[in-house]
């Protein structure tokens, strides 16, 4: 007889109306105080329908949130890839469990599985009372779209860490239902995904005024089927021989699929409401400013806040009153290149080449996206008494200097989404920062990459052109932005990829991305590094040292093990290989 969980995988907490935190006052997200509730009450009354509503979207941007992992210790997905080095050491730490190799079902993070589920549960509900809320057909309308908008958002968290997952489609289980944990297959979680975006698409308006700013909009569902087909396409799961019947992608390959993703995100331009934000009097600032303008035509889903220091005081050094606690790897910053948009490696400093890299002073010339990034040494940051001073990194320098076990352990301090005007102290005032969940550069370079595995190189080039003019990257001659004439798929690929690196970094991109194109094997197993300056004189010199070698297991790292405890309540629900 076929087993069957109780409650169980999915988390029973239909009302809880908890209190959530403000963007603006009298806002979308504003505070809601609790009481008790039960769902007659609660869907009898406009306000607390569109309160339960709010609940949903309180968790949109758990995934991706500095703060990922619910334990105080401000480790995010960056944390745990070849981004950045957190200064949490100790064995308990995840990102130590995920580097070191030592994550396993009995201790993967639930947040993925549990935040999901409950949050599909809410949506269900409300789609369950919708109808006879008192609210007008036009509100209930919209607001069919936005639940179900959450519930594809959600799904497609779930899918990205574990392949394929039980769909429940509208039902609602109470706590002693029987539950089925049989995964449906990849190809079925893609299928229902992308249909309940094109559906909410007809229901969502293109944008927002006033206090209804951040809520979904149809370019962000369409921007989530881009996302969606961008990752099916990729060969993770565009043909997979140990596809466990389905469940963990594709049993074929289809190039069409790629077609498809570059047609996804066409649509998203297509609607004309987007643009890369960007300061013409300042080239390359629009990078920078995208991040604490709350209010933009770049963003087209953001995880809505009030004003705050949350990144100043996590990701600035001591001197500017911040923890200091996520430190850049070499790597992340070798990755961005000139200010001529070539490779470091290839672009050198010379008597005909002034603006080349150079290894004596490695930090000029750069990509202007480095510096609004990561905070090197000579960087400039506001201080404590509201100026503008040099931060050091060197060995022996105050406060912020390189030590293996104390100051920054890499040469380097995060900076980037920080404001220029904002620190951890209350001396400053707090800026309006809302972290990105989609925004209009990722859709160009989802065109691209599409767009290239699909044959098309020519459309590739000319969202890489727009990406790296924004940047403040020199067009040169050719106009080119730095990218070489006549280049294949192969190496258009690898340009696309490191670009995506470098304007995607910190915001929850590169760990997923090494893993659908299927070469974290060859990245996540290689020595990490930081860079130990030392000062004699008025003269630096640098030597790399290495910081951590991580483990990475193919195949079965691809995927995220399903916690144990959730496995064990249904022989139905299969465990992803090698866990």
């Amino acid at each position: 007889m076929k087993t069957m969980m109780k409650k169980a995988i999915f988390i029973i907490s239909c009302l809880s109306l908890t209190a959530l935190v403000a963007c603006k006052k009298g806002g979308v997200l504003d505070q809601v105080k609790t009481t008790d509730l039960n769902e007659e009450t609660t869907f009898a009354d406009s306000a607390r329908t569109l309160q339960f509503l709010t609940r949903i979207y309180t968790d949109v941007g758990f995934s991706a949130e500095p703060k990922r992992f619910g334990d105080g210790s401000s480790v995010g997905i960056y944390s745990i890839g070849d981004e950045v080095e957190s200064t949490l050491q100790s064995a308990s730490a995840y990102n130590i469990i995920f580097q070191s190799g030592a994550v396993s079902a009995l201790n993967i993070p639930d947040d993925a599985w549990v935040k999901t589920y409950a949050n599909i549960r809410r949506v269900n509900v409300l789609l369950k009372h919708l109808p006879t809320t008192p609210l007008s057909a036009k509100l209930r309308s919209r607001m069919e779209g936005e639940a179900r908008f959450l519930r594809a958002w959600y799904y497609f968290i779930l899918i990205k860490h574990y392949a394929g997952v039980p769909l429940i489609g509208d039902v609602v289980y109470g706590p002693t239902d029987e539950i089925s944990g049989k995964r449906n297959t990849y190809a079925e979680c893609v299928t229902y995904i992308e249909n309940e975006c094109n559906a909410v698409a007809t229901l969502l308006p293109p944008s927002y005024s006033g206090l209804d700013y951040g809520r979904v909009t149809r370019g962000a569902a369409l921007a989530l089927k881009a996302r969606l087909l961008l990752y099916a396409a990729s060969p993770l799961f565009n043909g997979r021989a140990d596809n466990m019947d389905g469940v963990l992608g594709y049993p074929s390959f289809d190039a069409t699929r790629w077609t498809k993703a570059a047609r996804a995100a066409k649509d998203v331009i297509d609607l004309n409401l987007y643009a890369l934000f960007d300061l013409p009097t300042q080239p390359g600032y629009g990078f920078q400013k995208v991040f604490v303008t709350r209010k933009n035509n770049e963003y087209i889903l953001a995880s809505m806040a009030g004003n705050n220091r949350t990144l100043e005081s996590m990701w600035d050094p001591p001197s500017r009153t911040g923890s200091g606690n996520s430190l850049p790897y070499q790597e992340l910053v070798d990755a961005f290149g000139t200010v001529n948009g070539k490779p470091i490696s290839e672009d050198v400093k010379s008597g005909s080449n002034p603006t080349g890299y150079d290894a004596a002073n490695p930090y000029v010339n750069r990509d202007p996206r480095l510096a609004y990034t990561v905070l090197f040494n000579e960087g400039t940051r506001l201080n404590v008494s509201r100026t503008v001073s040099q931060v050091f990194t060197y060995v022996g320098a105050p406060q912020d200097g390189y030590a293996p076990n104390a100051g920054t352990r890499t040469g380097y301090y995060l900076r980037k989404m920080c404001d220029d005007n904002t620190i951890a102290s209350t001396t400053s005032s707090a800026t309006e920062r809302c972290f990105p969940l989609i925004r209009y550069a990722e859709i160009l370079l989802s065109y691209a990459e599409a767009s290239n595995e699909a044959g098309d190189i020519a459309t590739a080039y000319e969202q890489l052109k727009a990406i790296r003019k924004r940047a403040g990257i020199v067009a040169g001659n050719d106009g080119n932005y730095g990218l070489a004439d006549g280049m294949t798929k192969d190496q258009m690929r690898t340009v696309i990829q490191n670009e995506r690196r470098v304007e995607l970094a910190i915001e929850e991109h590169r760990y997923w991305d090494v893993r659908r194109w299927k070469i974290a094997e060859n990245i996540a197993n290689k020595p990490l590094h930081g860079m130990k300056i030392t000062k004699v004189g008025n003269t630096y010199t640098y030597e790399l040292v290495t910081v951590r070698t991580p483990v990475f297991t193919a195949p079965k790292w691809y995927l995220w093990p399903i916690p144990q405890g959730e496995v064990n309540k249904s022989l139905d629900l299969q465990q992803n290989p090698g866990w």
